[in-house]
Formats: C-alpha cells, sequence, structure tokens
C-alpha cells in the first residue's frame, strides 16, 4: 500500500518525468496532471501528501491553482513546491511575506539536490501556523509569528517522514558520490585508449 501520494503538476511531459526520475525510491506514488484544472481535481480527490506546481501552463496556471489552494484550510496544509525559470514573474504574483512563507519556490532547472532541499522545506512550512485573515487594518500583527518553532515537535508523524527523508537524502547522497567515482575512473579509461 502506497503511504504517501505526490502530484506533479506541469504542462511538460519531461520535466514531469525528470521530477519523477529525481524522487528517492520509496513508499509513495507518483501523479501527474499537465494543466491546472486536471492538477486542482487530482487534490480534490487524490489528497496528494505534496504538490509540484508549475506557475506557467496553459487552461489553469498555478497562480490561480495556488489561490484555490490558499482559500481551503485543509488545502493550505499540504506542502507545496512551486517550479518556475522565473522567479520574479512568481514574486510579482506571490509577493513577501507569502512568496517565502507558504511554499517553497525552485528555479527551473533544477538538480536533485535542489528538488529533495525544496521537498524538505515546503513540508517544514506546511506545519506551520497560518496568520488568521486580519478582519481590519488596526489588529496588531505583532503577536502572530511567535508560535513558529512549535509545529515541528507537535506533528510526530511529520518529523518522522523528515527524517525518513533526510535518511533517503544521505543515502542517495553516497550513490551520487560513488557514480561519480566510477564516472571519473571510466573518463580516465576513455582518455587513455584515445591517447
Amino acid at each position: 500500500m502506497v503511504a504517501n501520494k505526490i502530484l506533479v503538476i506541469d504542462d511538460s511531459l519531461s520535466v514531469r518525468k525528470q521530477v519523477q526520475a529525481m524522487l528517492p525510491k520509496g513508499n509513495f506514488q507518483v501523479l501527474e496532471a499537465k494543466d491546472g484544472q486536471e492538477g486542482l481535481k487530482l487534490i480534490n480527490q487524490e489528497r496528494p501528501n505534496l504538490i509540484m506546481l508549475d506557475f506557467l501552463m496553459p487552461k489553469m496556471n498555478g497562480l490561480e491553482v495556488y489561490k484555490q489552494l490558499q482559500s481551503k484550510p485543509e488545502l493550505q496544509k499540504i506542502p507545496l513546491v512551486i517550479m518556475s525559470g522565473r522567479r520574479e514573474e512568481v514574486l510579482e504574483k506571490i509577493p513577501e511575506p507569502a512568496f517565502n512563507k507558504y511554499f517553497e519556490f525552485i528555479l527551473k532547472p533544477f538538480e536533485q539536490k535542489d528538488l529533495i532541499a525544496g521537498i524538505q522545506s515546503a513540508m517544514k512550512k506546511a506545519k506551520l501556523p497560518r496568520e488568521a485573515p486580519a478582519p481590519a487594518a488596526a489588529t496588531a500583527p505583532a503577536a502572530a509569528p511567535a508560535p513558529a518553532p512549535a509545529p515541528a515537535a507537535a506533528d510526530g508523524a511529520g518529523a518522522a517522514e523528515i527524517q525518513a527523508l533526510k535518511q533517503q537524502i544521505a543515502k542517495m547522497q553516497a550513490e551520487i558520490e560513488a557514480l561519480k567515482k566510477q564516472q571519473a575512473q571510466i573518463m580516465t579509461f576513455i582518455k587513455s585508449k584515445l591517447k
């Protein structure tokens, strides 16, 4: 039985496959959507544990999907990684503080380490308490940021997921280092044969 579902919403098949290939092998299922409409349908049907969202797509873009997610408290809690080749455009549409508080951003093209770091960060951010929308501008927001350290200890399952991901990352990094050494040996061998 699959414990975790990761939804990749991107109009590029190659990016969807790239994300799937970069994810550590584990107890999860990767779902794919080619546009925002299909992605929202899958979000509502499958309730994924993580969403990877392209920002520029046909039919319904990433900004519209993001707004839908933010409008429903039960969907706000799903870790979100927004992917785009244009950071400035994302910042223009989703300005601070939301840009740094509610999701993780990774710049395309990205490497595996960027993807894994983005996922870890998104999982942490999803556990942070959300500030309730202020009924009037006169309310004092100063007290709201204080509870930030508490959520990590509050959710044991989330901490276990993060620990499992850290172990998978450490294993992958060791495998990558071994592959780099093998590649260097192969290149040395090839160069010696070409002389």
